[in-house]
């Protein structure tokens, strides 16, 4: 989309925002080399995680572990990543990575990823990594509904602070009804497009808008169009809403 002059559909608001591709602000980090980085949610906005997309021309090398405390979630939006501890994550593999896993990431040129960092909610002994691809996870219909097919990226083992699907909704398809929770989402577009209302408004998306839920604003979405419409949503679990953050 080419925004007229001075205009864009990104809207940030007190609980919620909208962040489309054109309003992106791509900038070097010290600890990704080699890396452009865009980040759409922080807490800096009122979330308690970051979410941002990486892409490198030249490659890169060595990245290291993410700060003391925090969980790590890669995804390949396009090329392919490798890891120290020996995996290789192609287009759509992902890695989830708990405070401390002494990892570096490395690829060649032409990657672009999602990166998601939270400060992790430990409820007993901290899990392992995993490492995955959505090709490998078999769909479930969300309550009962086979237009609406959920695909769970980490295991459902209470151990784990967080949650990240990947919602897919046949043409015509939609939540079942608006949703009010004390939890948070980071969401990402892959394919397709629809509208979501978030809080009283109504935001056109496809693919590429960014999507940012905070706690307790009214969300709902219906996909439309002729192609299926597929969302990448994390959202903070397992966690009573007086949980440390």
């Amino acid at each position: 989309m080419t925004p007229s002059f001075g205009q864009t559909p990104s809207d940030i608001r007190r609980n919620h925002a909208l962040l489309t591709p054109e309003s992106h602000e791509w900038i070097t980090q010290p600890d990704w080399p080699g890396a452009e980085i865009a980040f759409l949610i922080s807490p800096d906005m009122g979330a308690k995680f970051a979410m941002g997309l990486v892409r490198s021309k030249g490659g890169l090398t060595g990245i290291a572990p993410a700060p003391t405390g925090i969980a790590r979630f890669v995804f390949v939006l396009e090329g392919a990543v490798t890891l120290s501890t020996g995996q290789e994550l192609t287009t759509e593999g992902y890695a989830f990575l708990p405070p401390e896993t002494d990892a570096t990431l490395s690829s060649p040129a032409g990657v672009s990823l999602l990166l998601m960092e939270w400060r992790f909610v430990a409820r007993g002994e901290i899990p392992a990594p995993v490492f995955g691809h959505v090709k490998d996870i078999q769909g479930t219909p969300l309550r009962g509904d086979d237009w609406l097919m959920v695909q769970k990226m980490l295991p459902t083992d209470a151990g784990f602070d967080g949650e990240v699907n990947i919602m897919n909704f046949h043409p015509g398809a939609s939540l079942a009804y608006v949703e009010t929770h004390f939890m948070e989402h980071g969401l990402l577009m892959l394919d397709g497009g629809g509208v979501y209302r978030l809080d009283d408004r109504w935001y056109p998306v496809g693919k590429g808008d960014a999507i940012w839920m905070g706690p307790h604003v009214p969300q709902w979405f219906g996909a439309l169009g002729r192609t299926p419409s597929r969302y990448l949503i994390y959202k903070n679990y397992n966690r009573s809403p007086l949980a440390a953050r």
